[in-house]
């Protein structure tokens, strides 16, 4: 019952999270930590819609430019990062405050994550080979039949999920989900207050549109370029599978240049992907146990999470 308090605010991309997290530092002495998995890498700045640097000065975010895109970065170390920076932020009699939308890295931290196997390259070639020739559908199938636990939690058309789920019953020899179940012990020990950021489909839809027309104007295709320039990047590493980012790369790969059908297309591509995350972010969002849901990131959201926070 006197367990300290972190607020999360949780929702999909585009709604609005970060806007609402300004507004209420603003009125409160919080210490933001951000909860996405791209904006944790150094130099992809446009196509994560990370924070300029004058927003960072005067609000300032944890677990933000922590990993150059060559770099793996794991839920479970997300976990442990995000509990030092809460720790502190309580240490300095702060409110933590979490914001993002991989919902993934919410669940690490509040329920606990499983201690995987590393990656085996062989293996998880194979399966991508595998993906090829029979598609994901099929893939998800035979999970379904190893796993049916794990299947029924991960989405057909969630390929890193999927094949990471079968990777880890070829290496570790046993379901993910008996994994999961070793996981749930004793939970952190925070009070969490998870508030859903969940604005209207064809409101949201319009925004992703909007911003994703920015990220272009803003140079997003040059910020990939600059990226995919590098020796040691390559599209199957985690930075590069980021939406918007693979969309530009294997745009540029097929000889994509600055004519107008071509932007087109690219536009098109992008804003799909951008509308497909935002469709698991909010899968993911009505089986989460939210303690209050806000339409947008306006004056009346900011009052009702006020007005929860001093219950």
């Amino acid at each position: 019952m006197n367990r300290p308090r972190v607020l999360c605010l949780m929702g999909p991309t585009a709604a609005g999270k970060t806007a609402l997290a300004e507004a209420i530092a603003d009125r409160l002495p919080v210490d933001i930590v951000s909860v996405d998995s791209a904006m944790i890498y150094r130099g992809m700045d446009i196509g994560t819609g990370k924070p300029d640097v004058a927003e960072l000065a005067h609000y300032p975010h944890a677990l933000i430019d922590i990993c150059d895109p060559a770099d793996n970065y794991s839920a479970a170390r997300f976990r442990d990062e995000a509990r030092v920076a809460i720790d502190r932020a309580h240490q300095r009699g702060r409110l933590p405050l979490l914001v993002g939308g991989t919902m993934l890295y919410f669940k690490a931290l509040i329920e606990g994550i499983a201690e995987l196997p590393d990656a085996d390259p062989e293996i998880r070639a194979s399966l991508e080979q595998q993906r090829e020739s029979l598609g994901l559908r099929a893939m998800h199938q035979r999970l379904a039949a190893l796993d049916p636990a794990a299947a029924a939690r991960i989405h057909p058309n969630d390929p890193q999920r999927l094949l990471r789920a079968l990777e880890v019953i070829a290496v570790a020899g046993e379901p993910l989900s008996v994994l999961w179940q070793r996981a749930a012990g004793t939970p952190p020990p925070y009070d969490f207050l998870q508030v859903g950021v969940l604005p209207d489909r064809a409101w949201l839809h319009q925004r992703i549109a909007g911003r994703f027309d920015a990220m272009l104007a803003d140079g997003l295709v040059e910020e990939v370029a600059g990226l995919r320039a590098r020796a040691d990047l390559h599209p199957d590493l985690p930075s590069m599978r980021c939406v918007g980012y693979r969309q530009v790369w294997q745009w540029l790969v097929a000889g994509g240049n600055g004519q107008p059908a071509a932007l087109a297309d690219l536009r098109q591509r992008g804003i799909a992907a951008t509308r497909q995350l935002a469709k698991r972010q909010y899968t993911w969002l009505r089986r989460w146990p939210l303690a209050l849901t806000v339409a947008d990131s306006g004056a009346s959201a900011m009052a009702q999470v006020l007005t929860r926070l001093t219950r």
